[in-house]
């Protein structure tokens, strides 16, 4: 602008003057608004750098405030650790000499487990030596039994084989007996009829003759007649001659067959009436004879039915003795073998046992009751009236058992103390746990942990546990946060010791 007033030095005009200054107050307002953006913009980015030196510095403020923290905690750490150690060194120097005396102890207890080892395998020793003495004796009487048995059985059983022979015989000699009289009374009915038959085969043969020649007679004088009748019929028929005689042929065959035929069947009927009046005849006798011999025979076979139920009886019930016999001898070998295994299944388990008992428990191994006399006695009343024969014959033969359960029952209540010495034990462990777990959540930083209350984290000079009305001051005597986790610990140290 000012070089292009030098070289126009010509005046300007009221219009143009007006321009001019209408053009620098524009130019004037642009800048005054080019610098208030620049002044806010320069504004902005001082308090946006502020911000953010305001927000470091509080972050280094609560690192360095945070190691100061860690400092003193272990700095209290460091003491509680060190009478920690001084306590333990302590308890491990009285367990070193409860160590020696229990050694000790252990020795002399071990003598007097061997001792009472050696007198327990004398008294099984002998046991065992009474046990198989009664069992040879039972064996023997056994065998014995047995034998006898066997020899009643065969003698019994060749009886009834002599005697079922006896009888056998018996029936087949009756049977033949009957037998051969039936053959006789069957030839001679035989004899009988024959002689019969050739009598009446005599009387028919003379008839046959005499008819035989009274009808030839007759024949010859009708031929004689039916000749001349003949001659005289020929004579007059001479045609049919040819014819008539071959008819006649004929006829004199069919009636000489007729005949034939006639006397056959007359002879068949007679036989036929003859015979059925012998066999009714010996059908009766035959009938009579059979009844009798039926009724022998169902009684014979009524005795052997009866004979042989007996004898099927008999080997039943020897079969059934013999079978519940070995049954029971079986049966009692197979106890008496389930007994030995399981008194050596209880010696086994004592031997492992005894390596778990106490010196106290190897010592008197049999403690006294706990009850006084006077509850003892009531028990005992109250046992005695509730008790029935059998049961006191049962437990009779149990009083053996009396030391078994009272160690027994020492035993289940020792295994009860411990599993509540155990469940103790768990919740004092839990709530060290959770202790510990409170502690590490208040020295560590997590996304858990800034989700949950912590004294230890502070923004902008405030935490985010709620701020109580009065914060009590520090005195000299008073006591750290972690006071009453330290004192909760050394007297769970103390307690183990």
């Amino acid at each position: 602008m000012p070089k292009k007033e030098k070289k126009a030095k010509t005046p300007l005009s009221d219009e143009e003057q007006l321009l001019l200054f209408q053009q620098k107050l524009l130019a004037e307002e642009e800048m005054a608004k080019k610098k208030e953006r620049l002044l806010s913009q320069f504004l902005k980015d001082k308090l946006a750098k502020e911000e953010h030196s305001s927000a470091l510095n509080l972050n280094k403020i609560n690192t360095q405030w945070r190691t100061v923290l860690r400092e003193v905690k272990t700095r209290e750490l460091h003491k509680d650790i060190e009478i920690l150690s001084q306590t333990f060194e302590r308890v491990v120097d009285c367990k070193d000499n409860v160590i020696k005396s229990l050694a000790k102890d252990l020795s002399e207890a071990e003598e007097q487990y061997a001792r009472a080892l050696r007198s327990h395998l004398h008294n099984v020793d002998q046991l065992l030596a009474l046990q198989r003495h009664r069992l040879s004796l039972l064996e023997e009487s056994y065998n014995m039994e047995l034998e006898a048995l066997t020899k009643e059985f065969e003698t019994e059983r060749k009886t009834i084989i002599d005697q079922h022979e006896k009888e056998i015989h018996y029936l087949q000699d009756i049977f033949m007996a009957m037998e051969q009289n039936y053959i006789d009374s069957e030839y001679e009915s035989k004899l009988e009829f024959q002689s019969m038959w050739n009598d009446l085969k005599n009387m028919n043969l003379e008839e046959k003759h005499f008819l035989r020649l009274h009808l030839e007679n007759i024949v010859e004088d009708l031929w004689r007649k039916f000749q001349d009748v003949l001659k005289n019929y020929t004579d007059a028929t001479e045609d049919r001659k040819a014819a008539f005689e071959t008819l006649q042929v004929k006829d004199e065959k069919s009636s000489k067959e007729i005949e034939v035929h006639m006397k056959k069947i007359q002879k068949l009927q007679d036989a036929i009436t003859i015979s059925k009046g012998k066999i009714m005849i010996h059908s009766r006798e035959s009938e009579d004879e059979n009844r009798y011999i039926r009724n022998d025979k169902e009684l014979v076979l009524v005795q052997l039915r009866n004979l042989k139920a007996q004898r099927t009886q008999a080997r039943a019930a020897s079969q059934k003795n013999l079978v519940k016999l070995t049954l029971e001898s079986n049966a009692t070998l197979k106890a008496l073998r389930k007994i030995v295994d399981k008194g050596e299944k209880i010696l086994k388990l004592a031997e492992i046992c005894r390596k778990f008992e106490t010196e106290e428990e190897k010592v008197l191994p049999f403690y006294s009751s706990v009850l006084t006399p006077k509850e003892q006695e009531g028990i005992e009343e109250n046992n005695l009236e509730e008790l029935t024969e059998e049961l006191a014959k049962v437990m009779v033969d149990y009083t053996g058992m009396e030391n078994f359960w009272k160690r027994y029952n020492k035993v289940k209540l020792e295994q009860l103390s411990l599993q509540h010495r155990r469940a103790q034990l768990l919740d004092i462990n839990g709530k060290l746990r959770e202790m510990l777990k409170q502690y590490l959540d208040g020295i560590s930083v997590s996304d858990e942990v800034l989700s949950q209350l912590n004294p230890l984290f502070i923004v902008n000079y405030q935490s985010n546990l709620p701020q109580p009305l009065s914060i009590p001051t520090a005195h000299p005597g008073s006591t750290s946060p972690s006071a009453p986790w330290r004192d909760q610990r050394r007297s769970f140290f103390l307690g183990l010791g």
